[in-house]
This record gives C-alpha cells, sequence and structure tokens, in this order.
C-alpha cells in the first residue's frame, strides 16, 4: 500500500510499514497529537497522525453543547496557528472544532483516520517500533507519541444495585443538552467541573428540580476577575511550593468567593493546590454559585447505592430523581496499549510526559495525559516543541551514527 502525503484531516491516507520510510507515528487525532505531528513537520520529521474515528478532535466534537474553554483563547492555540479573534475569549465547542480541522489542514498533515491501534511493541531488531493496528495492519515507525486523551474512556462506580434503577441513567459523556431532561427531577453525581456544568445547563434548560452529589467539596474559583483570568494566576505559581500557594489560594477564595456551607457547600478543608497535587482541579464557576444559593441546584452526600427507584445517599438518605448523569470521570485506558511496557504508574498513567521517554522504551512519548491548573492545551502545545525536539536528535543521532 501506498501512503498519501500530505493528508487533510478527515481522509484517510492507505498506510505504508516501508523500513525504509519509517515515520514517527502519532496515535490519536485530537489537541496535543496534531500539535505534536505539525511540531515535528516544522523540524523536518515525518508524522503520520493515526485516529479512530473518522475525524480529527473526535472527543470534542461528542462534548456538551454549551462548553466553552476554560483558559483563554490566546493561551489555548497550538504551535503554529493563532485561533481567531471572532472565536471571543472563552472558545465555544464548535469553534475548537473548527479550529483543530483548520490546524490539521494549515499543517498539511498527514492524518489516517479509521485507524485504530491496538498495541504498541519494540521492532524485533530493538531500534524501532511496531504497531499492530485494524485490519491486522503492522506498522513500523522510528519513534511513536501516544496521544489518545485524558478522557479517553467513561467510568461509572461499581455501585450496589445499579442495574436496578428504574429511572434513566447516563454518564456525562452522554449528555449534549437538557432538553431531554426538561421537567425532569435529575440527580447529577460528582462535582467536578463537568458535572457543575451540566447541573447549571439543566436548571437553565427547564429541569424541574436539580441536586449534585458531592463526595469532597471542591475549591471553586471564578473564571476570571476584573478581566484576569485564573488561568493567568495558575501559570505564575505552578512551579511554587504548596505550602505557600495553599495560604494565598485560601485568601483569594475568600474574597472573591462566598460561603455556601449553609447551602450545603462547605469550603475545602484542603488547600487548593495540595488538591491539584492529587489530581483535583478547581472547579471553574460557569453559574454554578448562583445556582446554588438561589436553591436551584442543590447538592447532596454522595451516592452510595441503588435501589429500583431509589438512590442511597451516604448520609443514610434516600432520593428518588427520574434521571441520574453520572459526571464521574474517565479512564486512560492504556494498559492494553502499552501497559505490558512497564511505562504506567500504579494509576494507569504514563510515568513520563513531553520530551522525555522512558528508559526501558526509548522513542516512546506521551502527551496530554495531565490536567495541570495552567491549562491542557496549552501544556499540549509546549509538549509538542519539546517531543519534536528530542525525536528530531535521535533521528540525527541514528542518522549520523549509520553514516559512520
Amino acid at each position: 500500500m501506498s501512503h498519501t502525503a500530505p493528508a487533510a484531516a478527515g481522509s484517510a491516507p492507505a498506510l505504508n510499514d516501508r523500513t525504509e520510510d519509517r515515520p514517527v507515528y502519532v496515535i490519536g487525532g485530537g489537541p496535543g497529537g496534531l500539535a505534536t505531528a505539525a511540531a515535528l513537520r516544522e523540524r523536518g520529521v515525518r508524522a503520520v497522525v493515526l485516529e479512530k474515528s473518522g475525524d480529527v478532535g473526535a472527543s470534542w466534537r461528542g462534548h456538551y453543547d454549551r462548553l466553552r474553554l476554560h483558559t483563554t483563547r490566546r493561551r489555548s492555540a497550538l504551535p503554529g496557528l493563532a485561533m481567531p479573534r471572532r472565536f471571543g475569549r472563552w472558545v465555544a465547542r464548535d469553534d475548537m472544532v473548527r479550529y483543530l480541522e483548520k490546524y490539521a489542514e494549515h499543517h498539511e498533515l498527514e492524518v489516517a483516520t479509521g485507524v485504530e491501534v491496538s498495541r504498541v511493541d519494540r521492532a524485533p531488531d530493538g531500534s524501532d517500533w511496531q504497531l499492530a493496528a485494524s485490519g491486522g495492519r503492522m506498522l513500523t515507525g522510528r519513534a511513536v507519541v501516544v496521544a489518545t486523551g485524558f478522557n479517553h474512556t467513561p467510568s461509572v462506580p461499581d455501585w450496589p444495585g445499579r442495574d436496578t434503577f428504574t429511572g434513566t441513567f447516563a454518564h456525562a459523556s452522554e449528555y449534549r443538552d437538557a432538553a431531554p431532561y426538561a421537567g425532569r427531577d435529575v440527580l447529577v453525581v460528582g462535582i467536578g467541573n463537568t458535572g457543575a456544568e451540566i447541573a447549571v445547563d439543566l436548571v437553565e434548560g427547564g429541569a424541574s428540580r436539580v441536586r449534585i452529589a458531592v463526595r469532597t467539596a471542591p475549591h471553586i474559583v471564578r473564571r476570571s476577575t476584573l478581566g484576569w483570568p485564573s488561568q493567568a494566576t495558575a501559570v505564575l505559581v505552578r512551579r511554587l511550593p504548596v505550602w505557600l500557594v495553599d495560604p494565598a489560594a485560601g485568601l483569594m477564595a475568600r474574597l472573591a468567593v462566598p460561603d455556601l456551607s449553609a447551602h450545603g457547600l462547605p469550603r475545602p478543608d484542603t488547600g487548593l493546590y495540595s488538591r491539584v497535587r492529587q489530581g483535583a482541579i478547581p472547579v471553574q464557576d460557569m453559574g454554578l454559585i448562583r445556582a446554588v444559593k438561589r436553591g436551584r441546584v442543590v447538592p447532596v452526600a454522595a451516592v452510595e447505592s441503588f435501589d429500583g427507584d431509589a438512590v442511597v445517599l451516604a448520609d443514610g438518605n434516600r432520593i428518588t430523581p427520574d434521571a441520574v448523569i453520572a459526571a464521574t470521570g474517565y479512564r486512560r485506558s492504556l494498559e492494553g496499549l502499552v501497559g505490558h511496557l512497564g511505562v504506567l504508574d500504579a494509576r494507569g498513567r504514563p510515568v513520563v510526559r513531553g520530551g522525555r521517554t522512558p528508559k526501558q522504551a526509548p522513542g516512546l512519548y506521551f502527551t496530554g495525559f495531565t490536567n495541570p491548573i495552567s491549562g491542557m492545551l496549552r501544556e499540549m502545545a509546549l509538549d509538542a516543541r519539546k517531543i519534536a525536539r528530542k525525536v528530531a536528535r535521535r533521528i540525527a543521532r541514528g542518522t549520523a551514527r549509520r553514516a559512520r
């Protein structure tokens, strides 16, 4: 088979594993994968993006309708292409999809859609990588970048009795808008950014009652204060010590965010940055504070189990919502792809990221598997340049050795 080049997003060029033309394979056609492919191409390194869906930016296409970036337009752009000013400061989901399509076209990226990679292994000679792809294909590349996404596989706790629940049950990944829930009593489980935004969307969309189950009270921050975005503060403090950031963040919260304890949502008992280090990102206020203060979104205890039409909460209360939306996060699901290589930690996350490559797997890179307060898109843009620089150097060294 021949490998057409370049190919715009949405096309599916044939794939080639000729060892005399070994590209760098980038697994995943989201922002991280596209940014890395563009950065590699800029350095003269051939990169082929393998995307299992039919289009780039597949995960963005599936997000709920009201979604807007919590990071500014300028700090969310990928290398080599600014986002249009007409997108506004806070970019909407549909505009983000348009940007990713334009990005692949602008950089003339080779994107092979409809290609799913199931396993990555070292090639028999130890210098290259082999990828087992859909259709029984084995692809050989000189390096591999895994960019399959932070929100890869919906995760739902194994609540006792969940299969007996007689109401409507859905993971947040299935939620698009409030229309199906108009006039209904809805319980949102999880008060991360997704759960908080869905709860507000349900209220604005006509749900008769909205409750949100809270296991751990979140840190809530304003998206911007007097025009200063919270992301800018996050960029400034992200390398400062926890003992310094936690008290400062606590003071800012007391000044900017009202105490919602009387409404069932107390202030957290741990510092903001301490929680970030544990993987808990603050909730950006997109209307949650107002909705809770007005009693339109009512916080309740965490879900313990289901019993027919009832949901049993951790405080012993039983409620009977018409529908439950589980905003309970996602898994990276990297075990089948690279778990056998010893490159994942106990939680299934890559042990390295960006320009670093595991000692036991040189030439294997990861991007997009952290959710930093400074902004995931910003960090993926930085990772892309680091990966491209390291890969280009690695290829140059290999070429020099062969020439001697």
